[in-house]
């Protein structure tokens, strides 16, 4: 709700403050009083294009500064959240406008953006009038009006988009990877086979390497370790050391013992000698090689190396490599079953959001005839009762709020063809025809300020207080703003303001004056007498504001 006003230094309006109350609040004055300088300053402080000039003549700046009480529930609160922006159950928008055409916004004493209060403006006022095209003429917000109007809960079909979109994501994506791989498939195979064929171990590489050196150094130790074996063997110090232990063991008797230590280390080093000898008989056996097997040894080398270096992994991860080049071939010999099940998935989710989206269009379908009806039946205390109303429900491009195109048509006279509001009702008749939308789509207590901007223009009598009594009827558990000409919608509000124009010292200011019911009385009678004011005229000012 809209609680207080404050204006400064705005084109006509020196100084201003306006405290509003729930209802019916009506602002009545003189043609050119200032009563549109008003909405134009509240268009300003929500972020509204307007008039690009609005400080005073003579003002370095001109401020307005707006108060909204916001309940816990509010929708603006979202806003706040989002923009990052102190919260609390009071909402201060202010608004400073430089000469020099500058302009700097303030929300609850934070600096923000023109874009910030827009989306808060969104969720704070409607601005219903001839020139409505931010509110029930925009076509574009047809679909939710009437989904708020049904009741629709939105939540199945959106669920159902979001996993159509998801199933029609994974398919795409599984597509992709499996065209990737398919291009790709030839080089795969030919990877897989070429190493299925080299097999190649871990640790192979460093094994054959120290082959291959052991081989190509055998030539050039097999001699000196041949000499090491006959110097060892029989001919060599075996045979020496077996011939001194004979000779000792013939004089070991007649020696008294001190030949028996020699002996016991002469067996030891003979054990020693033998194990040395057979170990380099061993090494000799192992130099002898045929030279094939050299050839051999190098071709598989050379082979491993040559496949690490061109798939640039180490030697011994070439078994994982093959590995992973394996795992995608399983990937892309599966991918078609694998595509299948996802078209199916997709398939699955496609039949869901129909579904969910067809039982929306028959909720909106149903909605639309009880809208139609309702409205039909406002129309007709409006004196309007020849016009045609109705809700044009088409196919759209499918959505995450079903397949549907809404669009609100009138035709004021019976065989006339249907159009778009704005374009079909003459003045009058549009103020009607949104009058009876609002009054038909209100549920329970709005969260916004509803202005209403001279909506009961070109008519007048019974016509104007049918007007006066729906503003009031809807103004129930809200807060409504109209500006008015009309005596029988004047009579209707809760809170009455008057707006003057003055001249004083040469300077004109604009004032705007909260009634007394005393006061509400004259201001009644002026709007019905003009500026003569009768006893006849407040008489009938009376029967008004007792009727």
């Amino acid at each position: 709700m809209l609680r207080s006003l404050d204006i400064r230094d705005m084109l006509i309006i020196d100084r201003l403050e306006l405290q509003f109350r729930p209802g019916l609040n009506v602002l009545t004055g003189e043609t050119g009083a200032g009563k549109s300088i008003l909405l134009d300053c509240l268009g300003f402080v929500l972020g509204w294009r307007g008039r690009s000039e609005l400080v005073r003549a003579g003002a370095g700046q001109g401020e307005v500064t707006a108060v909204f009480d916001l309940p816990a529930d509010h929708p603006a609160r979202e806003v706040l959240a989002e923009a990052g922006l102190p919260l609390d159950d009071e909402l201060v928008l202010r608004r400073i406008a430089a000469a020099d055409g500058r302009k700097t916004a303030f929300v609850n004493d934070r600096r923000a953006g023109a874009e910030v209060l827009r989306a808060l403006a969104d969720t704070l006022v409607e601005l219903h009038g001839q020139q409505d095209d931010r509110g029930l003429l925009n076509p574009r917000g047809h679909r939710q009006l009437l989904d708020a109007f049904a009741g629709a809960d939105l939540g199945a079909v959106r669920a159902a988009w979001a996993a159509r979109a998801a199933a029609a994501r994974a398919l795409g994506e599984a597509e992709a990877r499996l065209e990737a791989m398919r291009a790709e498939e030839d080089y795969l195979r030919h990877v897989v086979a070429e190493h299925d064929r080299l097999d190649p171990r871990p640790g192979e590489e460093a094994e054959l390497d120290m082959r291959r050196r052991l081989m190509q150094a055998a030539a050039r130790i097999r001699e000196d370790v041949a000499r090491a074996y006959q110097a060892l063997g029989p001919e060599g110090a075996e045979g020496l050391m077996g011939n001194a232990v004979r000779w000792l063991d013939v004089a070991a008797p007649r020696a008294e013992g001190m030949l028996d230590a020699p002996l016991a280390a002469l067996g030891r080093a003979l054990t020693e000698l033998g194990e040395a000898s057979q170990g380099v008989e061993r090494a000799l056996e192992g130099l002898d090689h045929d030279p094939r097997e050299l050839e051999a040894v190098e071709e598989r080398l050379f082979a491993i190396r040559a496949a690490a270096r061109k798939h640039g992994v180490a030697a011994d991860d070439l078994g994982a490599f093959t590995s992973e080049m394996r795992a995608k071939l399983g990937l892309l010999d599966s991918g078609a079953a694998d595509l299948k099940s996802l078209r199916a998935r997709q398939a699955e989710a496609e039949s869901r959001y129909a579904a969910e989206a067809a039982r929306l269009t028959a909720a909106r379908t149903a909605a639309a005839a009880r809208l139609d009806a309702a409205i039909l039946g406002e129309l007709a205390p409006l004196k309007m009762e020849r016009a045609h109303f109705v809700t044009g429900i088409t196919p759209a491009d499918p959505g995450p709020e079903g397949a549907d195109q809404v669009a609100f048509t009138v035709a004021t006279n019976p065989g006339a063809p249907a159009g778009p509001l704005n374009r079909i009702a003459s003045g009058g008749e549009l103020s009607r025809f949104l009058l009876a939308l609002k009054v038909c789509l209100a549920r329970g207590g709005s969260p916004v300020t509803m202005i209403f901007d001279e909506i009961d223009r070109g008519v007048g009598g019974a016509t104007a207080d049918a007007v006066g009594r729906r503003l009031e009827r809807l103004a129930e558990g809200a807060q409504i703003l109209v500006v008015t000409h009309s005596p029988q919608v004047a009579a209707r509000g809760a809170h009455h303001w008057r707006v003057e124009k003055r001249v004083e010292d040469g300077r004109t200011s604009s004032t705007v004056t909260a009634l007394a019911p005393a006061e509400r009385v004259d201001e009644i009678a002026r709007m019905l007498a003009g500026e003569n004011v009768t006893d006849a005229a407040r008489a009938a000012a009376r029967a008004l504001l007792d009727g």
